[in-house]
């Protein structure tokens, strides 16, 4: 029996793994590939698809489990963490782009209603890219990352009211008031309807599907889950994307939301890679050759307006520009949501056939160009900011709100601290404990009014600048510990130093070994791996598991620092010398802690002289905790008793025959 779609299938995924090869190897992300695989297998280039509309079928099937995943990833505990960059940024950077962009379409003769939907579709950033392109680099906890973040956020829960209002704009009904309302009333039945279903049905549904410890079972039940509400929501002439978001908030509060996710995301990679491919396959290249100069000139507009804008965003929330500028050359893509925001467009009339296809020209070009721009996106905002520094930057603190500290007191022989997260919180507990005098910078505005209001020494600035450092007394500073998570600007922040002052101990945290060398080389004193520490951490308690003592395991660990690591770096380093050196005294004993559940009566009420276990058993008791005694001094006369837990000492193989003596 032939299956019509599979030929299809073999030859999109086919093609899909050849084109994303390539891609790979040009460090381009994969979302492009699959859209290049779109246009290359799609009737406007070679024409290898015959059933693209079962293909367009498949793509729904992606676009429902990729808002279902995302509304499981939602959580309204982590938006509340970053509430204020989500809300105020978020806002600002989808409403005035919409704004700007509905402004230009109107002058190009379109109605409100198709100028505020460009203004929808242009909002939308690439959510996939920019946080990949983030991730790779370890910026994704930098200032402009938790900004980038918090935006992209936003913009993923407005797409769901901005595919609800585009059958409205769209004139669709003669009494907008009337379908105002009766829309009113089916969102709040679907908000009462997945209260009702997150906090009593589903977790009690999943809880006993889970009882009968069944994968196959619980894949399907989440499935079912999935397409149910999506189902509900399409019945009530709402979008299938949106039953799909509220299936997955309504899984995202129980205890169950982690493995769902993990058992649906195959499924989801598999669909949406269809989705994009099925967008690629409605790009007409002929057009996009045809009318290249006016689709570059769309594109250079929306990169300088949506730079623009999510700049604006960023210094809206008190970030200095040079940040802010990097947040604008992050977000100035048209993204992926917008692409199934387009389908509401052309279903409802508000794109016509021309329009999508500039529409598409302009977000592939746009998308494709992200990877090149956020590559050099460091160089291009210090260009720009260039010219702003002497009179903008150097003098942030006018902006800090209540900021108590802004007027520092004489410092001297001083820690300078780049970065309050956890780790700079640390090192000012351990600087205050210490009597040592210190000074905070930090660039989060709402984290300076907050900290200076408990009266922190704190100051807001990038620290980049010299400004900045001059202002916190960088010349009579003893030492600078940068604790930030942005691996370039850690590099800016050492070689500024080293501008200002030589003797100035620099003290870097890094999260990974790639970055230890170049910051010596520009440099700082002492480089601190995040991924060496913890792993010194754990061989130290595991060495003093073995009862190795605690003078020589300091003296080890102390040497790996001094040799900047080289032992954890490479596997060969002194392998068979330091290996020599540990072994030849660890002790061939293990202290344990057991419970004795013997009734046997030469143990038990019998004194431990009486009862041999050290002879016998080659085992000596050291303590022994009974209820809430904890008994120390053990002597010949001291009893075991039935539900003791007693402290023993001695070979591995001698602790494990008694254990076995005294079980039940």
């Amino acid at each position: 029996m032939e299956i019509p779609l599979l030929p299809d299938i073999v030859i999109i995924l086919g093609l899909s793994v050849i084109v994303i090869l390539l891609f790979q190897r040009l460090k381009l992300p994969t979302i492009l590939g699959f859209l290049a695989t779109g246009v290359i297998a799609g009737p406007y280039g070679l024409s290898l698809i015959a059933a693209s509309h079962n293909i367009e079928i498949l793509a729904e099937i992606g676009i429902i489990l990729l808002l279902f995943i995302i509304g499981m990833e939602f959580s309204l505990k982590q938006l509340a963490m970053i509430k204020r960059t989500v809300i105020l940024g978020g806002s600002t950077q989808v409403l005035a782009t919409i704004g700007l962009s509905a402004l230009v379409m109107v002058l190009l003769n379109f109605s409100w209603g198709e100028a505020v939907f460009m203004g929808f579709l242009i909002a939308m950033s690439s959510t996939a890219i920019v946080l990949k392109i983030l991730q790779d680099r370890g910026e994704i906890n930098s200032p402009q990352g938790r900004v980038v973040l918090g935006i992209l956020i936003f913009q993923d829960i407005i797409v769901v009211p901005m595919m609800l209002l585009a059958p409205l704009m769209a004139g669709g009904s003669e009494n907008i008031g009337t379908a105002l309302l009766l829309m009113a009333l089916k969102g709040a039945f679907v908000i009462v309807f997945v209260l009702i279903s997150a906090h009593y049905l589903v977790p009690r549904l999943l809880y006993l599907v889970a009882e009968t410890k069944s994968k196959e079972l619980f894949i399907l039940s989440i499935v079912v889950i999935c397409f149910a509400v999506a189902w509900l929501t399409s019945s009530l002439g709402l979008s299938l994307a949106l039953g799909a978001f509220m299936a997955g908030l309504i899984i995202s509060e129980s205890e169950y939301s982690h493995q769902a996710t993990s058992n649906i995301l195959p499924f989801r990679e598999i669909f949406t890679s269809f989705f994009f491919v099925s967008i690629g396959m409605l790009l007409d290249f002929g057009f996009l050759l045809e009318n290249l100069p006016i689709i570059l000139l769309f594109t250079a507009l929306t990169f300088l307006l949506k730079s623009m804008v999510a700049t604006l965003a960023a210094r809206m929330l008190q970030y200095p520009l040079r940040v802010s500028l990097l947040v604008g050359l992050s977000l100035f893509q048209v993204g992926e949501f917008a692409f199934i925001l387009s389908k509401t467009g052309i279903s409802t009339g508000l794109l016509s056939k021309e329009t999508y296809q500039y529409f598409l020209s302009v977000s592939l070009l746009t998308m494709a160009i992200t990877p090149f721009v956020m590559g050099s996106y460091r160089r291009l905002a210090d260009i720009i900011a260039s010219p702003f520094v002497s009179s903008q930057e150097p003098m942030p603190f006018a902006q800090q709100p209540n900021n108590t500290h802004t007027d520092l007191p004489d410092l001297n022989d001083h820690i300078i601290i780049i970065g309050y997260g956890i780790n700079g919180r640390n090192v000012a507990k351990a600087a205050r404990y210490a009597n040592i005098p210190y000074v905070i910078v930090e660039l989060n505005a709402a984290t300076v009014k907050n900290e200076g209001k408990k009266g922190e020494p704190i100051v807001y600035g990038d620290a980049v600048h010299p400004m900045i450092l001059s202002h916190i007394s960088i010349h009579k500073a003893r030492v600078v510990v940068v604790a930030i998570s942005d691996p370039e600007a850690t590099k800016r922040i050492i070689t500024t130093i080293r501008e200002i002052s030589d003797k100035i101990h620099i003290i870097v945290r890094t999260r990974f070994l790639q970055e230890m060398e170049e910051n010596y080389r520009l440099g700082a004193d002492e480089v601190i791996p995040e991924e060496f520490e913890t792993s010194i951490e754990i061989f130290t308690r595991t060495l003093s598991k073995y009862l190795m003592p605690r003078d020589e395991i300091e003296a080890f660990t102390q040497k790996i620092r001094a040799d900047n690591y080289e032992m954890l770096r490479s596997l060969t380093t002194s392998r068979d010398s330091d290996r020599a050196k540990l072994s030849v005294d660890l002790p061939d004993i293990e202290v344990a802690t057991l419970r004795v559940l013997t009734s046997e009566p030469d143990i038990i009420g019998k004194p431990l002289l009486e009862s041999n276990i050290r002879n016998r058993f080659a085992i000596t008791v050291v303590a022994i905790k009974r209820k809430e005694q904890m008994i120390l001094n053990i002597h010949a006369d001291t009893q075991l008793q039935r539900g003791d837990l007693i402290y023993v000492i001695g070979k591995p193989s001698d602790v494990a025959r008694f254990n076995n003596y005294i079980k039940e």
